[in-house]
């Protein structure tokens, strides 16, 4: 196994099994840490709800996503499936259409976005960090 795999591996372990299941239920409950959202995708093979923690992206009529391991994140592979998806973010929850976008720079987003203390983790964490832009409903 290679250094990028070994480091995908690790970082998906903490994330899935410890930070994930504590962040979503405190999301869901309300209690709401600052700078984080909770994106609600529909699962490639069940079809069921799937929510997943992740940096507060929201900017106008747009929220936006750095997946750090690009394309190895599940709910990057759900989007890919079903683009429709709901985020959670400032209390509310929003419909909308995501896209993967394979072309923007991610660390030029992270920069734009503002969030320092989320985006170090993110970065250090990284293997592929790509791009998710949403486009909410009105």
């Amino acid at each position: 196994m290679d250094g990028t795999a070994l480091k995908r591996r690790a970082s998906k372990f903490a994330s899935v099994r410890l930070l994930n299941p504590v962040m979503v239920r405190l999301l869901e409950a309300g209690v709401v840490p600052r700078g984080w959202a909770l994106l609600e995708t529909t699962g490639r093979r069940s079809g069921q709800p799937r929510r997943v923690p992740v940096g507060d992206g929201l900017r106008g009529e747009r929220f936006w996503i750095v997946a750090e391991h690009g394309r190895h994140a599940d709910y990057v592979r759900n989007i890919e499936r079903d683009p429709r998806v709901r985020v959670k973010a400032r209390g509310r929850w929003r419909a909308g259409t995501a896209h993967v976008l394979a072309d923007e720079d991610p660390r030029a987003l992270l920069r734009a976005l503002k969030r320092p203390l989320n985006d170090a983790g993110l970065l250090v964490m990284a293997t592929e960090p790509l791009v998710v832009r949403i486009d909410l409903d009105p």
